[in-house]
């Protein structure tokens, strides 16, 4: 397991019973967390006082009871600077178990020795854009929503990259490397974070299980003669680390040589010890 186990503006403090205790920065959050199947004792006070917790309705949303919670807040890790939200579906804009992927891009691309461009796909509100970028990559940054590409903009200006080397792209991910394989361009390193349901601006239906296959043939078109790495996410409850791993080497490995590995992500949990796991990551690298 890959554990992000550096930070120390955000702490998992406790999780049980459907849901997990969190501080980001001075902000006390409960939100539901699906893996925390276990009904452990609730002894941390903070549990009753948190300054917002997230509630499911009935009908399937849900909602923040708020307290003292601002609009948005900043939390960094290293270098790194980010604004927190908390949104209506739950989220924060951050997964902070990625920061393990963050430090794996950092590292290969300082240690690079020459200049490297990364396409991160489903970027979001852009973690790994801001973090190639203060590694000194130059990014292109897809997500098909307008409000998340806008969100990623800010967190690279509380980074200091507001005049990084970023293209800003608001586009179906699909589309798009399709047509930069057609303009011939190319990347050393491909980030994606693809959801596990979702519709194109067409009406058109992504399934993680059925569409990953061919969206990752398609990105091996944009990799250059000389790549550098490989990143895919999951999210995707049942789909195990090693059928990335099946993936990326039937796709990667065949094709540029090198290699791939696969593990769970996790986030130490403080009252217990224990490993709070988040989501699957494969990481090629030639």
């Amino acid at each position: 397991m890959w554990i992000s186990d550096n930070w120390t503006d955000y702490e998992l403090i406790d999780c049980s019973n459907g849901q997990k205790l969190e501080r980001w920065g001075n902000q006390i959050l409960v939100r539901p967390d699906p893996q925390a199947i276990w009904n452990t004792r609730r002894t941390n006070p903070a549990w009753n006082r948190p300054s917002a917790k997230y509630s499911r309705n009935s009908s399937g949303g849900g909602h923040w009871e708020k307290c003292d919670v601002p609009q948005s807040w900043q939390i960094k890790y290293g270098e790194l600077s980010f604004n927190v939200k908390p949104m209506n579906f739950k989220h924060t804009g951050i997964f902070p178990e990625q920061a393990a992927n963050w430090d794996f891009a950092m590292d290969k691309i300082k240690s690079a020795g020459r200049p490297v461009s990364v396409l991160n796909l489903f970027a979001y509100t852009g973690g790994a854009t801001v973090a190639c970028a203060k590694a000194g990559a130059s990014v292109c940054h897809v997500d098909a929503a307008k409000g998340m590409v806008s969100w990623a903009k800010e967190n690279a200006s509380s980074c200091g990259l507001q005049n990084a080397p970023i293209r800003w792209i608001v586009d179906d991910c699909i589309k798009f490397v399709d047509r930069e394989i057609r303009r011939g361009k190319k990347y050393d390193a491909i980030i994606m974070d693809p959801p596990s349901y979702g519709r194109g601006p067409g009406g058109e239906v992504w399934k993680l299980e059925e569409n990953l296959w061919d969206f990752v043939s398609l990105c091996a078109g944009v990799l250059s003669d000389d790549p550098l790495f490989v990143i895919i996410n999951s999210y995707t409850t049942g789909l195990s680390p090693a059928v990335l791993t099946y993936i990326s080497e039937s796709i990667f490995t065949k094709k540029f040589g090198g290699g791939s590995e696969s593990q769970e992500l996790g986030l130490p949990v403080t009252e217990s010890g224990l490993i709070l796991p988040c989501g699957a990551s494969c990481r090629w690298q030639a």
